[in-house]
């Protein structure tokens, strides 16, 4: 479990209200599936599950797709552990899904990605990504390496044509760690025939603490999100590659890493109001994108410097008035570590067209009102309304529901490894995704690394 990852929310007793100011619909309004979105509160309480693995409301079943240390049906070694961020993609024959799930494997992880020859960066690297491919019916009829060689494979994003970015979320250089090559990149791993992946790093989108990103599908620029642990904090980047919408390994083709500055707002946290906007965001180059010398946060960006904000996450593209806009999440800020302000999360808006940032919402501690669970992690768009969130942090773990009108639910609870609140469980919940065809919810537990599908009445 990465230590560093803590709350969007708040934490409290299962039923209370959640804490937030301003309106959940302008999340879902951007994205795609804004009919959707509204959720009724819920499928009823959650049922022991007999085995022990996966407690859900009565009506919805479960079937573990892959678990660390079993084999790979590829062959090629057992399966890693440290299960994160994911994504479900259509698969290579009609009906097909493939699973591309991130590794986030450190350099002492007991389960690391198998060093597959032609797919490995750094052969000490341990992370990386693996690939399922699954029948209509979620049975796994192949599982293998996607990546290998890499490090802290946290996050990341699918492409508009059909590949998996997957981001290092550490900056370790070679020496560091045993490793043997420098370490804080994007890959990009193929899914399709004929998009083999190539182990080698997409350097010039900047070598920092990565999260995830996101595609503008129109204009190709990818915007990126920085998770640095310690003060002052990360930045919000834009790409702009020299092949725009270029389609597979274009990126590698280069282009300008820039970070993001608003006039007057050294450090996001700051704004409290939702609905605060800024007019004339400015994006400033990156004067050494490989940091060679000092991390990109700590660069010389000229008079005025660049916006900082900690705990930089989750980052998708929606649209807003029927516009595009990308969605970015600071998962919380506090004073005590060097934030100007407290909260429990912040979602913005930045809309390009407009050079314009909103404030979208923020999560307590004001509010006066806490939330169940602890630290929500990934987050995902559930098909009968609202979102899914994966928890992470002590004691019992879920997967909850969160309507646009404020209700929280459980949806699944980790019955193999709750832990206690003096004593912690690595059982977090990560990479929550639906398949295409919106049927099946797929998540990942971090450890034991295991990856399960669900399904039920999901339009109930």
């Amino acid at each position: 479990m990465s230590a560093t990852r803590r709350q969007i929310l708040g934490s409290a007793a299962v039923g209370a209200g959640i804490a937030f100011t301003g309106s959940l619909s302008e999340i879902f309004a951007g994205t795609d599936a804004a009919h959707a979105a509204g959720g009724r509160g819920g499928y009823g309480p959650l049922v022991p599950d007999p085995d022990g693995l996966l407690d859900l409301p009565k009506g919805f079943r479960y079937r573990v797709l892959s678990r660390e240390g079993e084999p790979m049906l590829s062959g090629q070694g057992p399966v890693p552990g440290s299960h994160d961020g994911m994504t479900a993609l259509p698969g290579t024959r009609p009906g097909h899904v493939q699973l591309v799930r991130n590794h986030e494997n450190r350099h002492d992880d007991p389960y690391p990605v198998p060093a597959v020859r032609g797919l490995t960066y750094d052969p000490q690297g341990l992370g990386g990504c693996t690939v399922l491919e699954l029948s209509g019916g979620d049975r796994v009829l192949d599982e293998r390496v996607g990546i290998a060689g890499t490090a802290v494979n946290c996050a990341g994003g699918p492409t508009p044509w059909g590949t998996w970015l997957t981001c290092e979320e550490t900056e370790d250089r070679a020496g560091t760690n045993g490793y043997t090559r420098d370490h804080g990149f994007i890959f990009e791993v193929g899914l399709r025939p004929g998009h083999g992946t190539i182990p080698e790093p997409l350097t010039a989108m900047g070598r920092f603490q990565h999260e995830a990103i996101a595609v503008d599908p129109r204009e190709g620029v990818v915007y990126e999100t920085e998770d640095a642990f310690d003060h002052p904090f990360g930045l919000f980047y834009r790409f702009l590659p020299h092949r725009p919408r270029g389609g597979f390994d274009s990126l590698r083709a280069g282009g300008r890493l820039e970070a993001m500055r608003v006039p007057g707002v050294p450090d996001l946290s700051a704004v409290t109001e939702p609905g605060t906007h800024f007019d004339g965001v400015q994006w400033l180059p990156v004067p050494d994108p490989l940091a060679k010398r000092t991390p990109i946060r700590l660069q010389d960006f000229g008079r005025g410097g660049v916006t900082h904000a900690q705990k930089l996450e989750g980052c998708y593209w929606g649209s807003h008035r029927g516009q595009g806009a990308v969605y970015f999440v600071s998962s919380y800020a506090r004073s005590s570590e060097g934030s100007a302000a407290d909260h429990f999360g912040q979602v913005w808006r930045y809309e390009p067209g407009r050079r314009r940032l909103t404030l979208a919402v923020i999560f307590g501690p004001d509010t006066g009102v806490d939330t169940p669970g602890e630290s929500p992690d990934n987050i995902c768009l559930a098909p009968g309304g609202g979102l899914m969130l994966c928890e992470d942090g002590g004691g019992e773990q879920h997967v909850y529901g969160l309507t646009r009108h404020g209700e929280i639910y459980a949806l699944a609870r980790n019955a193999q490894n709750t832990g206690t609140a003096r004593e912690p469980a690595y059982g977090e919940f990560a990479g929550v995704t639906f398949s295409p065809d919106r049927r099946t919810m797929y998540v990942n537990c971090y450890d034991p690394g295991t990856t399960f599908a669900v399904t039920g009445p999901w339009r109930h």
